[in-house]
């Protein structure tokens, strides 16, 4: 077994940079960073609480020292284009240009690069957008809720010179990437089960009541909003708590699994699950929302054709947080936990079990993985995290390599969501036709728009 010193030796060396965020620039890349006019100019794809929370505050850490600057905003609701404006004032000193909408971004020619952070079922068309104008994007999870954006998006993208990261920042933090070179080593052995958990106990959880209630059709464009989506009448809640709301967001499955389940394509390089079945339903939040408030699902990987693989679980909750967010590996050695960072022999072959058929014992040496930590020159917040991955974009903006989270990875993560989403709607168990690239429940091509 390899111990917690040769591992750290050998790995976790490798990703000491990543603390101090990210891939490292050449001397010379950074310097030419600094000129003037050679500053990286970004636009704000949807002036969202995400975006203002996290995704710009991240982008500042790094911004000064990489030579980037945010110049415009793009929303279609003109109170966030008059918060993003006041935003930028209060708190960096710094006027953005405003657009209505995204064709008025890039008719201006003004950026070089987008950060996307809209509603769900959006990203895959903003995207699309944003490559077409030849901006690299940051695009947040989840890719696509539909295989139809989903192909497209790709096959533009990857036509494409542009620079793509997607929001699925573990990729990105010091623990997994430690976890992936663990896994990749051979010394966790095969895997043989993932559980997965994501329980809160918020009934305000993606509600917005005040704001709806301030919220006027006047003052934003919604068959903007609608974009693909079949028409509705106005709606304040879909527009602000769409993630409530099928088939503008899956809810559990684009929200939250995305982020988790991206590292089971990560670590094993399988691309998406051979199958899923799943339930779940409106159990307690009887408050209009079409996308459940609990889900189970249970997802079988493995190589096409083979009888190897392993099982995914996978569960979450709104109504109760007890077991909060967990994400643990199992071997036949023991299990790798991603909630505590450790790799420990817990569940692994003992000597007596092995003996008696046999074998040898097989038990994993215990040890951490490392810790997050973000050090910047302008503390300006953010959360650790996504301000390594918004600086590995950042960096590969500049050196025009691929991101840790390249569009494919965005394109995997979102089978897998909708097979799931797939099978909790229609009670059937979800394949995945790899030549026609469609999700099949019963053995027919689902359709996402008749639940």
């Amino acid at each position: 077994m390899q111990t917690r010193r040769e591992f750290l030796k050998t790995s976790l060396l490798g990703t000491g940079g990543l603390v101090l965020g990210g891939l490292s620039l050449d001397s010379a890349l950074y310097a030419k960073s600094k000129k003037a006019n050679d500053i990286v100019k970004v636009g704000i794809v949807g002036f969202s609480d995400r975006c203002r929370g996290s995704l710009i505050p991240s982008f500042m850490n790094h911004a000064e020292e990489l030579g980037f600057e945010i110049v415009a905003v793009s929303d279609i609701w003109k109170r966030r284009r008059e918060e993003a404006a006041e935003y930028f004032r209060k708190n960096y000193n710094k006027e953005v240009k405003l657009f209505r909408n995204n064709e008025e971004l890039y008719d201006s020619k003004m950026c070089d690069a987008v950060i996307i952070s809209t509603a769900d079922f959006q990203h895959a068309t903003h995207l699309i957008e944003a490559v077409k104008a030849g901006c690299d994007a940051y695009c947040e999870k989840p890719f696509a809720e539909t295989m139809e954006d989903a192909r497209k998006a790709l096959k533009i993208a990857k036509r494409s010179k542009c620079i793509i990261q997607i929001g699925s920042q573990r990729r990105s933090a010091p623990n997994y990437q430690a976890a992936y070179e663990y896994i990749q080593s051979g010394k966790f052995g095969p895997i043989v089960m993932v559980e997965m958990s994501w329980n809160v106990n918020q009934p305000g959880r993606w509600r917005r009541p005040e704001l709806v209630a301030q919220c006027r059709e006047e003052d934003t464009d919604w068959k903007r909003f609608l974009c693909n989506r079949p028409y509705e009448p106005w709606d304040p809640r879909k527009y602000l708590e769409y993630r409530l709301f099928w088939p503008y967001s899956s809810g559990i499955p684009g929200q939250w699994m995305s982020h988790q389940i991206d590292t089971v394509h990560w670590f094993t390089g399988l691309s998406h699950p051979r199958s899923v079945a799943a339930n779940g339903g409106i159990y307690l939040w009887k408050d209009g929302r079409r996308n459940y408030d609990t889900l189970t699902a249970v997802m079988d990987y493995g190589p096409e054709g083979s009888d190897e693989g392993f099982q995914v679980q996978y569960t979450s909750r709104f109504t109760n947080s007890a077991g909060g967010v967990k994400e643990l590996y199992f071997s036949n050695g023991g299990t790798l936990n991603l909630d505590t960072n450790e790799v420990t022999s817990a569940g692994g072959m003992k000597e007596k079990d092995a003996k008696a058929m046999g074998l040898e014992a097989n038990l994993l040496d215990t040890f951490k993985l490392p810790s997050i930590r973000v050090e910047t020159a302008a503390n300006t917040g953010g959360d650790p995290m996504t301000s390594l991955h918004m600086r590995n974009w950042m960096e590969c903006v500049r050196s025009r390599k691929e991101t840790n989270a390249p569009v494919l990875a965005g394109y995997n993560h979102s089978i897998a969501t909708m097979m799931t989403n797939a099978a909790v709607r229609s009670g059937e168990k979800v394949t995945f036709d790899e030549k026609k690239q469609e999700i099949l429940a019963g053995g027919k091509v689902f359709d996402p728009y008749a639940y």
